[in-house]
Parts: structure tokens; sequence; C-alpha cells
């Protein structure tokens, strides 16, 4: 990923498409994301969307100095709105060339910027099947998209320095189940989690 660019926007989009199909029943329900309710996860897609918009502009500051807090994240009251709109801004953000290059900062980390990109298409593609498998919304990330998730996953599984993997341990995935499902593994959830 360091040598192209990704459009965000196919995977924002369907983020911001999942989200509206979201029930106001369903916002205290769980999700795969360990101790998170749709609502928190809803706020943690909020805040990483913005952190990971300013760290493509390289508009270094609180939001992009400091580690997500998933569990204890809120949307506000004006999520419907406001999500869509920061979806958008963060994947023009990654439309810039210059977003891809050089170092910046995103959860308190110094990156390059082709790293911070790869990790945000992650949490795209993750929080994603999260919020559909929370919700029993259907689900097909952008498949350039998974394709990035995935091999971001992969490689991070594959550091002996990670202890395994970066979001907790690997979840065991038949070597022939479908793309999505390894990511998912790879991303320390079970594909078969159901609420």
């Amino acid at each position: 990923m360091t040598d192209t660019t990704l459009d965000l926007g196919p995977q924002t989009r369907v983020i911001a498409r999942l989200a509206d199909g979201v029930r106001e029943e369903q916002l205290a329900a769980p999700t795969p994301c360990p101790d998170c309710s749709v609502r928190t996860l809803l706020g943690h897609v909020l805040g990483l969307s913005v952190a990971f918009r300013d760290a493509a502009r390289k508009d270094l500051g609180t939001l992009t100095d400091s580690a997500p807090d998933v569990t204890a994240a809120d949307p506000g009251p004006d999520w419907r709105a406001e999500l869509p709109k920061v979806l958008d801004e963060l994947a023009e953000a990654w439309r810039d060339p210059a977003a891809w290059t050089g170092m910046t900062r995103a959860g308190g980390v110094d990156l390059p910027g082709a790293v911070a990109a790869a990790v945000a298409v992650d949490e795209l593609v993750i929080h994603g099947w999260d919020l559909a498998r929370a919700t029993g919304l259907p689900y097909a990330p952008d498949p350039a998209a998974l394709q990035v998730s995935h091999d971001f996953l992969y490689a991070a599984a594959a550091d002996p320095s990670r202890g395994g993997g970066i979001f907790g341990p690997v979840v065991p995935v038949r070597d022939d189940a479908p793309l999505l499902d390894r990511a998912v593994g790879l991303s320390g959830r079970d594909p078969g989690w159901t609420p």
C-alpha cells in the first residue's frame, strides 16, 4: 500500500449506508467489538473518521494525539447527520496525494502517511463488519478496501513483535474462507459472531 493510493470513498459510503440503517432500538445492542454497544461503536467510527481525516491533512492536534477509547465513545445527538458528512471529508482528505507521503499522526502514534491510510481503511472495513453483524444489516465492503484491510492485518499478525495481532489474538479461519472472514479472524474476531 505504500506505492499506491486508494479511494476511501466506496468504503465510507458503505459505512454511511450501514449507519443510516441503524434503528434507535439497536443503539444499546452488543457488537463483536469487545465491551462496545452499537452506540459507542458509532461514536468510535465518528471519532476515528475525524482523526484520520486530520491525519491525512497533516492537521495534527488533540484528535490525532490521543488513543481512542472505543468503549466510551458517544456519537452525540446529531450523529445521523454528522457521520456521513465526516465520512465524506475523510474520503476527500485521502484523495490528496500529499496525504500519502511524509509522516503524520493518528492515535498518538507517528506513522508514514501510507500506513495511516491502511489503518484508516482497516478500521472502516472491520468496524463496518462489527456494525452490520450487530444490527443484522447486509455488508459488502468495497473489494479494494477489504484487500488492503486483509493485507494490513495479515502483516501485523505475522510480525513477531506484535504477539500475533493488533486487536487481539487471531481467530483461526480456514485458508479457503471468504476474504472478509479471514480479515475478521485476523482482527481478533470470530467471523461466526452473532448477537
